[in-house]
């Protein structure tokens, strides 16, 4: 997905709109490895119960993952005992899994119900969420703070999660804006945020690149987020996506604008762009 399609010739609205595509595409080692495995490391090893979880039932997930993985060919190094052999606690994989891939990832438990929890994940570059505050419940109280999400989108996403098919990565992407290049945006942080006075050197398009992957033993879900961070003054310079941007910024409900932490600076980042 380009900029541009981020930022289409048409009002701000919420989508849920997927594409097809390759699991070991997503999750294999790009050229960046090396520098955002190290920030990874960083984080699991002075905050490890800030940006890793994994609860009793999501073991079977767990292991299924890493198998995913393997198969797939999605390691850097296929020799990490701790990551895929058999042994340690699921709690040392889940953080060998963290420190091994580059995007974080979240499981999800699927009932036949049709309720699908998070049942174990590992996030180094969270947009301004917690892990631990969402541990352990259901995607309708996850999704809950999104506003609208629920009642326009709830059973869609439901129905999407439980009937998502194994064998390809079901990709979409998702934009904010940050006063801050930082991956790694947990809330207790507290990096600078966006108010009326930013200037355009300290603002930055902050991407999520997304990918759901149907487990087909567990019939659960993987979940992976890769963080892609641009300054905005490159941004300004493509007229496409910068007229695309400025046209969301102008049409995003109230609601919405406070969600993504940029109503306090809708005005000044819409007078910057144009």
């Amino acid at each position: 997905m380009t900029l541009a399609d981020l930022f289409p010739e048409e009002d701000y609205r919420f989508n849920f709109r997927f594409e097809r595509g390759s699991i070991s595409e997503f999750f294999r080692p790009t050229a960046q490895h090396d520098e955002i495995i190290e920030q990874r490391r960083f984080w699991l090893e002075k905050e490890p119960s800030k940006h890793a979880a994994v609860l009793p039932e999501g073991n079977a997930l767990l292991e299924e993952a890493i198998g995913v993985g393997k198969a797939e060919g999605t390691f850097a190094d296929e020799g990490d005992s701790a990551l895929l052999g058999a042994g340690p606690a699921e709690w040392e994989r889940c953080l060998a899994l963290g420190k091994g891939w580059e995007p974080d990832f979240l499981l999800l438990e699927c009932k036949a119900d049709g309720v699908a929890r998070l049942v174990a994940g590992c996030v180094c570059f969270p947009s301004s969420w917690s892990l631990a505050e969402k541990i352990g419940h259901p995607v309708e109280h996850i999704h809950g703070i999104v506003p609208g999400l629920n009642p326009a989108l709830g059973n869609h996403i439901a129905n999407f999660l439980n009937r998502l098919k194994p064998g390809a990565a079901w990709l979409r992407a998702n934009w904010g804006l940050s006063r801050s290049p930082e991956l790694n945006q947990h809330p207790d942080r507290r990096l600078p945020i966006l108010d009326g006075q930013v200037n355009l050197d300290e603002v930055w398009l902050r991407i999520e690149h997304q990918a759901l992957v149907g487990l087909p033993e567990t019939r659960g879900v993987l979940f992976g987020i890769r963080i892609a961070v641009q300054p905005l003054a490159e941004i300004r310079n493509d007229t496409v996506v910068r007229v695309g941007l400025l046209r969301a910024l102008e049409t995003m409900p109230e609601p919405m604008a406070q969600y993504k932490n940029i109503a306090a600076a809708r005005g000044r980042l819409i007078s910057i762009l144009q």
